[in-house]
């Protein structure tokens, strides 16, 4: 496939309707990669971190930091592909696979996700918004697709809240947009956010379960998935390329502690200092956590009859 064609496929959403869609996009995206670039630039800070570089009919554009310790090769993805589906097999309906195929787990999706980012930053630099619009869809979709493929009930949409005053009566109904709707036997279990990074939205993720669990007077879980928390930033010398985080961590801590703590915070890049402050650690972990463990015991939870809950389902959400 040429760049054209992988830029035509990326932005074409309707082509993303199954788990084994985006594994068939990533391994011709990846097989482009072996051979159709200009160059692969070496983060100067992190040095594990790489920008592709494409040729003329590219741009010569950059694409985002890529992670070489998560993102497969060409040569290795048919294997970890089929592992990955193997794994999902296991997990369904709360399988305990072997923990060895938790980095699978981690390195598929994050591969899987940053073959169309990559692809959609070959776009001109007028369509950027679009790019980052389709980008965080697609990523939002691939997990609602991962747990649909392990039995779970899972929706994009709209909850009508009913606020009620003290004597119980409905005043009127408030409308919040989610990601993720997670229900079992009846009940919304779970309320999550899925977005590429939590630039400028991790303060909507602690207010929309401080909201929502006030206006409805229950503890319903309320997590986050992001796929990473880097950027790519310029040296002092226009052919350096560095990168830097995204992420806020006092932010983070101020809401976890004097607000209300999130019931799960998911990565695929994690940073490290995720993993060394006391705080983070407590509260962020890798995406394996999510699919091994924390969702199938957040399912057994105590949820809110759906009767109570009006939801709109939409397609996708304003994403990024």
């Amino acid at each position: 496939m040429s760049l054209a064609d992988l830029i035509a496929y990326s932005t074409d959403k309707e082509r993303f309707q199954s788990v084994e869609s985006y594994v068939d996009f990533c391994r011709r995206y990846l097989a482009f990669v072996e051979h159709g670039l200009q160059a692969r630039i070496v983060s100067q800070n992190e040095s594990h971190y790489q920008f592709f570089q494409y040729r003329q009919e590219g741009a010569y554009n950059i694409t985002r930091p890529i992670n070489s310790r998560l993102m497969y090769e060409a040569t290795d993805f048919d294997i970890a592909a089929r592992r990955f589906k193997e794994t999902l097999y296991e997990l369904k309906d709360g399988g305990k696979p072997a923990s060895t195929s938790r980095e699978n787990v981690i390195r598929t999706i994050y591969t899987l996700q940053q073959a169309i980012g990559a692809a959609l930053d070959a776009l001109p630099a007028g369509r950027s918004n679009q790019a980052r619009k389709i980008n965080g869809d697609l990523f939002e979709r691939l997990i609602r697709l991962l747990l649909i493929d392990l039995n779970v009930d899972c929706v994009s949409g709209t909850v009508q809240v009913p606020v009620r005053d003290d004597d119980g009566v409905e005043l009127f109904r408030s409308s919040y947009q989610h990601d993720l709707l997670i229900s079992k036997q009846g009940e919304l279990k779970i309320i999550g956010s899925v977005k590429t990074s939590s630039k400028d939205r991790i303060d909507k993720v602690f207010m929309d379960k401080f909201l929502y669990n006030r206006l409805t007077d229950t503890q319903t879980p309320h997590i986050a998935i992001f796929l990473n928390d880097v950027q790519r930033k310029k040296g002092a010398k226009e052919s350096r390329y560095g990168i830097s985080a995204t992420f806020l961590p006092g932010h983070f801590k101020a809401y976890t502690i004097k607000l209300n703590a999130l019931d799960g915070v998911y990565y695929c890049d994690i940073r490290p200092n995720m993993l060394s402050d006391a705080v983070l650690a407590r509260s962020i972990k890798t995406i394996d956590h999510l699919f091994y463990s924390d969702l199938w015991s957040l399912l057994h939870r105590h949820g809110k009859k759906l009767d109570d809950v009006s939801i709109d389902e939409s397609e996708d959400s304003d994403n990024e």
